[in-house]
This record gives C-alpha cells, sequence and structure tokens, in this order.
C-alpha cells in the first residue's frame, strides 16, 4: 500500500526540498502514493513547483485548530513530517500542527528539529531552546491513549545549514573573506540542506510492522556536517572549491547581524536563531560530529563542505550581481 505524505511548511526551504525529493527521486516517488503539503502561503513559487511535480497543495490558516485537523484528516495521509517554520511564530504554529496532528490521529510522525538545542540555555540561545519544549510536546503523542498519532515516531535534529553561509557570499565575491561570529579557537560542522533532506525523505517512505522501518522508529537522529571546522578551516574549504584565496573575519554579532539583514530577506527571529547558533560555537558546544544516523539509515556519507562550495561557484563569482537571499535558521 502506498504511503500518503503530509509535509508542513512546504514554502520555507526544508519542506520544500523534502517535499521536492520525494516526488522527482524514483527510489523514493515509486514507495509514495500522495504528498500534500500545508502551507500559509499557496500561492508561493514553491509550492506552485511542487504542484507541476504532482503535490497536493493545502492552504492553512493559523489559529483555527478544527480547521487544521480538518485538513489533515481530510488528505487521508498515514504520515505527517513536521517542519517548524522560519518564522517569529514559530512555536505557536508548530504547536498547532503538533495537537492537529494528535487530533486527526495520523500514526506516523517526523519532527524536523535543531542540533545543539539541548545545549543551549534559555537566558542566552532561547529561540534555540524553543526546540526542546516542541520535541517534548511532540514525544508527548506517543504516550497519549486518546490518539493513535505518534504511536511511530521519529525526530531529526539537524545542524547548522551550510547554505546559511552563502549569506557571506557578497563579501566573499568583493573582498575575498567571510565575516563569520564563531570566535577563533571553536569549530562546528555545517551540514546541506540535502543531506537533511535525504535523511528526512529515507525516514518518511521507510516501512516496518508498526509503521515506520523498526530501524528508525523511536529513534532521535542528530545529523550534522562530516568535518569540523573553524573559521579559518572553513575559509581554506572556500578557497580549495573556488580556486580564489578567501580569509576568514572574527566580526561581533552585532556586525553580523547587520550583514545578515543587509543580505537576507530572512525575518529578524531566524536571523536572531542563527545568531545565537553561532554563540553556541562560541561556547564550544558545536565542537562534535554526529554522522552515525545518516550513514546507517542512507548508507552514504555526508557532503564535504569543499563540495558543497563546489556546487555554488556562480554564488561567489565577481561578475554576479548581489542579491538578497533568504536564509534559513531551521
Amino acid at each position: 500500500m502506498s504511503r500518503n505524505i503530509c509535509i508542513t511548511s512546504v514554502e520555507g526551504n526544508t519542506g520544500f526540498l523534502i517535499a521536492e525529493l520525494l516526488l522527482s527521486d524514483e527510489n523514493f516517488s515509486k514507495q509514495i502514493g500522495t504528498v500534500f503539503g500545508i502551507t500559509l502561503n499557496p500561492d508561493s513559487q514553491r509550492c506552485k513547483d511542487l504542484q507541476t511535480l504532482g503535490a497536493t497543495i493545502v492552504p492553512r490558516q493559523p489559529g483555527r485548530l478544527k480547521n487544521v485537523t480538518a485538513s489533515i484528516k481530510n488528505t487521508g495521509a498515514d504520515t505527517v513530517c513536521l517542519v517548524p517554520p522560519a518564522s517569529r511564530d514559530k512555536v505557536d504554529i508548530t504547536t498547532e500542527l503538533i495537537e492537529a496532528t494528535k487530533r486527526a490521529g495520523v500514526p506516523n510522525v517526523l519532527f524536523l528539529s535543531a542540533a545543539g538545542c539541548d545545549l543551549a540555555e534559555p537566558d542566552k540561545q532561547p529561540l534555540l531552546r524553543e526546540f526542546i519544549y516542541l520535541e517534548a510536546m511532540f514525544l508527548a503523542l506517543k504516550g497519549d491513549p486518546s490518539s493513535v498519532a505518534g504511536r511511530s515516531p521519529v525526530v531529526i535534529r539537524a545542524g547548522f545549514y551550510a547554505e546559511n553561509l552563502l549569506a557571506y557570499s557578497l563579501q566573499a565575491r568583493e573582498e575575498g573573506y567571510l565575516p563569520i561570529p564563531i570566535g577563533q579557537d571553536h569549530k562546528f560542522p555545517p551540514v546541506a540542506l540535502g543531506d537533511v533532506a535525504l535523511l528526512a525523505a529515507h525516514v518518511l517512505t521507510g516501512r516496518g510492522k508498526n509503521g515506520f522501518n523498526d530501524k528508525h522508529r523511536g529513534q532521535l537522529m542528530t545529523l550534522t556536517g562530516p568535518a569540523l571546522l573553524n573559521g579559518d578551516e572553513l575559509a581554506r574549504a572556500a578557497s580549495e572549491a573556488l580556486g580564489k584565496d578567501m580569509k576568514f573575519e572574527d566580526i561581533s554579532e552585532f556586525e553580523a547581524k547587520k550583514v545578515l539583514k543587509s543580505q537576507t530577506d530572512t525575518d529578524n527571529s531566524e536571523i536572531q536563531f542563527i545568531l545565537e547558533y553561532y554563540s553556541l560555537a562560541r561556547e564550544g558546544k558545536t565542537n562534535y560530529v554526529c554522522t552515525t544516523a545518516f550513514c546507517d539509515v542512507t548508507g552514504d556519507e555526508p557532503q564535504q563542505l569543499v563540495d558543497f562550495f563546489k556546487a555554488y561557484p556562480d554564488e561567489f563569482s565577481e561578475k554576479k550581481p548581489a542579491k538578497r537571499r533568504k536564509v534559513d535558521g531551521k
């Protein structure tokens, strides 16, 4: 029997890429029936692109729990992929989606969380710490006798997206440096968004007697990039990939906020989320790599940062005009 999958926040980077991969990759598309994209912005270009690939777009209005529940239930989906939106209302919207999934009685649910949320402190990294609250609410579905929702749960804690580094392409292109507020000594392991989507797609299409594949069901999977890099090593990876000399500059959080505001379309809350992750790096709380789950589930290795930069040569080309880019804290 084909699996029917609801994916939330398909207008955003993460939700869109997961849906696109399921629909366009033959290894996954042959295992699914219908992909339903739940969105606050059904007129976005990404929603139109997913419709072209065969997705059914489901508009929703926040603050109407009864209607959201009905929207999920009416799809007939047996699987939900909960992707918190890149929005200042992330907690309220995600809380509503978790409750709606419970009321709709969807048994297989994947929740996309954030690596480092367990190390974040409420007074220093409050937006990152919010994912602990959301995880707790999601995991509570498993023990709720009033619903079969979450009978087969999985949590993926995704690390800092390497795509966020593209926000610095203007400085790299015009001045040959990467201005990032991570300090001089500590490291962090950027992960390619495509690897996050690949891990999610394997989980969403995996099968077992209780829903998801028994090797995945109940797992909390943390996924970072495969290599720890400090600022200088990050610049060397970019230099190797792009064939031009790049330098790292450790800037203040205030300067970093100005850069992100001037070169991205992301709202202030998600810029703050990214800055909070950088603060974790300065505190030494990102000095770890976690790729075991990815390797076990996909049978592959996560993308090295050098290869990531090689995939975006035009972003750093001197001939390419500057443009505003939407980065994605999650």
